[in-house]
């Protein structure tokens, strides 16, 4: 492809809209440009990178044994009334009437039309097993679209679904499918760790994510470095047992702290660390308000709590419940006193001594608090966020957090689906049973992004070949020399029959507007043609990822990159 003749608007600045480096790239490098909020359009160059995604998907989703489908945007309301998420899932899914007035939304995701269309097709178990998946746009409409395709309201996705008779025959889905991410994305060329996750809104028994490991990642997992144990934040396990200093029990005492709510201004105000203080935080959990206690130097974990309480829903109590339950505002509230209301904890809190809670006044805390004689917790389990240096539950060992970006993830869905809409098989005997199904999910178009947030540096992208929009960018340093001119055509034209995808940037630019281009773009090498051939008839090849150069003889450096790139795309798709 010849520059000058290929839409490829580069841009020399980082866009106000923009604030993480991959949405900042993609609109610099011509790849991406807003229509509206987290909704974008893909130029050429973002829709080379796009479709390679797509086909190393593909690939890998046939060979796995799937079968591709293609499945309707407009999903009638009637579908997730039948499965009870037509309320469930919130403002994301964008609802509209048609002209007959008949309710619609735009598919955030496709288990009700799938399950649908197999209880209509799907009779016996000689149907199964069955995995169909698609590779196709979905909408969600995210209160708050940011970091462009990382967060955005309209994507592209890849969805599968497995039809079982039998949880064994779901676990071997499920495996199957496990191995074709793994095999996807290190064709990818992304370094990416697959971890235990919530199942979400989706639902199930169980999940595992695929994520592509960047410091910008906005997931935190927590990694085992010693058994493998990996697990998103929100389902990491926390250490189970806490040894604390043996510690006479003192005297309850209150103290007034004139406001001083927030934990490190009480602490500071006492003298002590955040972890002499347990936290009541005040939620409502299914219509009902709980209270929680935390240690001060941890977090709580809204997923456990909600796991943990077996809760539809739960939110933070606002300032008004808050009042109301504790008779003080919000960071004074505290366990002791408090009536007509569950107390829970998080299992830290057991066995610490001599610390210090809100009183459930306006500016006071007590200290010296103690369990159980100060007062009762119905119940503790894990609550919290794990941290570094916290006890690995398999190996006891410290785990490690690190950042990740999700970009697939695969769940056991069970039977939540096929018993809610009737989706049955008839077995040898002739006795029906509900479907058990699977899902797998990979964002396509996040993939792209994601792959740009590991693969970057100060200069621009930095593709992984078997991605990159084209293998070559071929640099003409004075497009006015016949000489430069011809020689170039050559090497084009013998990289473009060697199969070597290469662009060609043929403007009459200064060659540090192509220089900049050309790195901002990422491409994996780049061969420049200009004085040194006048001078000794020889091109340079530069390695973007590692800046290694090459001085080489014009065809030299044809068979190199020929060579080269072969043997990286097969290292790519070994197994």
């Amino acid at each position: 492809m010849k520059r000058s003749g290929y839409f490829l608007p580069t841009l020399r600045e980082d866009p106000s809209e923009a604030e993480v480096i991959s949405h900042k790239l993609m609109l610099r490098a011509g790849m991406i440009r807003r229509l509206a909020s987290g909704i974008y359009s893909f130029l050429p160059l973002g829709l080379r990178v796009l479709r390679k995604v797509e086909n190393i998907v593909r690939e890998e989703m046939n060979r796995s044994g799937a079968l591709e489908v293609l499945l309707p945007l407009v999903q009638p309301a009637e579908l997730w009334q039948e499965s009870g998420r037509w309320e469930a899932y919130g403002k994301e899914l964008l609802r509209f009437k048609d002209r007959k007035d008949h309710d619609f939304c735009l598919g955030p995701t496709h288990e009700e039309v799938i399950t649908d269309l197999i209880r209509r097709e799907v009779r016996s178990y000689r149907d199964l097993p069955l995995i169909l998946y698609q590779i196709a746009t979905k909408f969600r409409d995210e209160i708050r679209p940011r970091f462009g395709l990382m967060r955005g309201r309209e994507f592209i996705m890849k969805d599968a679904y497995s039809f079982d008779r039998d949880q064994e025959g779901l676990d071997r889905s499920y495996r199957r499918m496990y191995e074709a991410y793994e095999h996807i994305f290190s064709r990818c060329g992304l370094r990416f760790k697959a971890v235990m996750a919530d199942t979400g809104t989706i639902g199930g028994d169980e999940s595992h994510e695929f994520m592509v490991l960047a410091e910008t990642g906005e997931d935190v997992l927590a990694v085992c470095p010693h058994c493998g144990y990996a697990a998103n934040l929100e389902l990491a396990e926390a250490q189970t047992h806490y040894e604390y200093p043996e510690e006479a029990e003192k005297p309850l005492e209150k103290k007034p702290t004139p406001n001083v709510k927030r934990v490190e201004d009480v602490a500071a105000f006492f003298g002590v660390p955040p972890a002499k203080l347990v936290k009541t935080l005040i939620y409502v959990v299914d219509n009902t308000p709980v209270a929680v206690l935390i240690r001060g130097d941890h977090e709580l974990n809204e997923v456990k709590l909600k796991k943990a309480l077996k809760a539809q829903r739960i939110a933070l109590a606002d300032a008004e419940t808050v009042q109301k339950i504790t008779c003080a505002p919000v960071g004074f509230a505290g366990p002791i006193g408090l009536k007509h209301v569950k107390i829970i904890a998080d299992r830290a809190v057991y066995g610490l001594k001599n610390f210090i809670v809100g009183a459930n006044e306006p500016d006071a805390h007590y200290v010296n608090a103690n369990y159980p004689r100060d007062f009762h917790i119905e119940g503790f389990y894990d609550l919290r966020n794990a941290t570094k240096g916290d006890l690995c539950p398999r190996c006891a060992k410290p785990l490690d957090l690190i950042r990740g970006i999700e970009v697939g993830h695969v769940f056991k869905l069970g039977t939540k689906y096929s018993q809610a809409l009737g989706a049955n098989f008839l077995d040898e005997k002739g006795q029906e049973h509900p479907i058990i199904m699977g899902c797998y999910g990979i964002g396509v178009s996040r993939t792209v992004a994601a792959a740009i947030e590991q693969n970057h540096d100060q200069d621009g992208i930095i593709w992984p070949l078997n991605i990159a929009p084209f293998h070559v960018a071929l640099l003409t340093l004075n497009t006015k020399d016949q000489n430069l001119m011809e020689v170039s055509e050559k090497l084009y034209q013998s990289l473009e029959k060697d199969h070597i995808e290469v662009l060609w940037d043929d403007r009459d630019e200064r060659p540090g507007v192509k220089f900049k281009d050309a790195d901002l773009i990422g491409l994996p090498y780049k061969l420049v043609v200009g004085k040194r051939f006048l001078q000794n008839g020889t091109v340079e090849l530069k390695e973007r990822r590692t800046g290694e150069t090459k001085i080489l003889k014009p065809q030299e450096a044809v068979s190199f990159l020929k060579e080269e790139i072969e043997s990286k795309k097969a290292e790519g798709c070994a197994r």
